[in-house]
């Protein structure tokens, strides 16, 4: 028998007046069926993005620019790989809490890693503290053949047993910094250890300690001496992580020389941009160009709109127009800016010169004499062609170079966003600017 209803069911923009029981069922089949069909969709394009991305990623990886030696050793297949501070921290967690149950100390530790591989790593020292019921590890920071700053710190981890049954509580101590801004994932307080460490802390803890668990809790503070001095040469306060470094890794591994970790410390500077509710950011070659923007824009836009954005222009302009982000402004000196006008999206890998062939093209399109021309072919850097475009007085050559980049980046970016293109001469003078108008 049917139930006489009346109720409005509405999707992606329909009416559907339901009047009976047997139409209900009908049509929430029929929901079911375009809701599964619009998430595998969403999930597809989701995939493909992701996969573009890495792609991009691979070949910057493949492509960039090496030191001799460097270049050398990858192509031999012998770089080192290293270990994450969040592998670090666990080591040396769980040492420490090996120590306190047992009273004595190991050399060496196996964590296991987040792909279902493990790592064994040395411990350099450690403490058992019986006045406080603690135990502290450490381990040095192994980055292998990758040029990472917390290379050869040290990890420390100072464990103890609390009285709250089953609770493992973990936290920051001196060198690890403080979250005081949005958009990082983590909450606004807590100590910038990164979900996957916390979770590699947690089941180090529970494998060690696992009867200990049933009767008590486990505190553990993570440490680092010298991360105050470190953190200053990291971006962390720009994101508003302060007094210390931060507990990182999603593999638990330091690949040598990957463009993974710039990338992601860019979509990180643009998701904290986007949780202060800033629609605007501005994407700098490096810092000395980065200091220009900021005397440029003064108190305009905040300090988290800068994002060093280094080599990978494209790369960075599609993460904007992903984020919805309104207007992306990229400012630089004229050799990075001349390889994007050129259309390289990573500006600092093999075969990406600047070629003075393209920029005699430029200066014919100000109407520069032939000699003019002639002596820009001949030029040894982009720096020189714009002496010698200054000292001939042409007018509009770093316009159209802006005006080139804002084409390649509209293109990257599928029109998603506002663009404007802004050039320093080296004394921090706009020199050229394009914003489509």
């Amino acid at each position: 028998m049917y139930c006489k209803v009346i109720a409005l069911f509405r999707d992606r923009g329909y009416n559907i007046i339901v009047i009976n029981y047997g139409t209900i069922i009908e049509i929430w089949e029929l929901y079911l069926m375009i809701y599964e069909e619009s998430k595998d969709k969403e999930d597809k394009e989701q995939e493909l993005k992701v996969a573009e991305q890495e792609q991009e990623l691979k070949v910057a990886e493949q492509e960039q620019e090496l030191p001799a030696d460097v270049e050398e050793k990858k192509r031999r297949g012998i770089l080192k790989t290293g270990y994450t501070t969040g592998t670090s921290a666990t080591a040396a967690t769980k040492a420490a809490l090996l120590a306190l149950i047992s009273g004595k100390a190991v050399d060496s530790i196996i964590v296991p890693l987040p792909k279902e591989k493990a790592a064994e790593l040395k411990v350099a020292w450690t403490k058992i503290e019986r006045s406080n019921n603690s135990s502290t590890s450490a381990v040095i920071k192994n980055a292998g053949d990758d040029p990472d700053i917390t290379h050869g710190a040290e990890i420390c981890s100072t464990v103890s047993f609390t009285t709250q049954t089953g609770k493992i509580v973990i936290d920051g101590g001196i060198g690890v910094g403080r979250v005081t801004k949005p958009g990082l994932g983590l909450e606004i307080g807590k100590a910038a250890i990164n979900p996957v460490p916390i979770k590699m802390i947690e089941q180090a803890v529970i494998e060690v300690a696992i009867e200990q668990l049933k009767y008590r809790g486990v505190s553990v503070v993570i440490w680092v001496p010298a991360g105050e001095e470190l953190t200053k040469k990291t971006d962390n306060s720009r994101l508003g992580i302060i007094g210390g470094i931060s507990i990182l890794g999603t593999t638990g591994i330091v690949l040598p020389y990957s463009t993974a970790s710039f990338a992601a410390s860019i979509r990180q500077s643009l998701d904290v941009a986007i949780a202060m509710g800033t629609d605007t950011v501005v994407l700098t070659t490096g810092g000395r160009s980065e200091d220009f923007a900021k005397d440029l824009f003064g108190k305009s836009l905040p300090d988290h709109s800068f994002v060093q954005m280094g080599d990978f222009a494209g790369y960075a302009i599609k993460q904007c127009a992903n984020k919805k982000i309104h207007k992306a402004i990229i400012a630089g000196f004229i050799g990075k800016i001349t390889k994007m006008a050129m259309g390289i999206k990573q500006t600092h890998v093999k075969g990406s010169h600047v070629n003075m062939e393209f920029m005699a093209v430029v200066a014919s399109e100000c109407n520069s004499p032939l000699r003019v021309l002639e002596e820009i072919k001949r030029a040894n850097t982009a720096r020189h062609v714009s002496e010698i475009i200054n000292k001939n007085n042409i007018s509009g050559f770093f316009d159209i170079l802006c005006k080139r980049v804002y084409e390649w980046m509209y293109e990257y970016s599928k029109g998603e966003l506002k663009l404007e293109i802004i050039m320093f001469d080296f004394d921090g003078q706009v020199c050229g600017r394009y914003d489509g108008k």
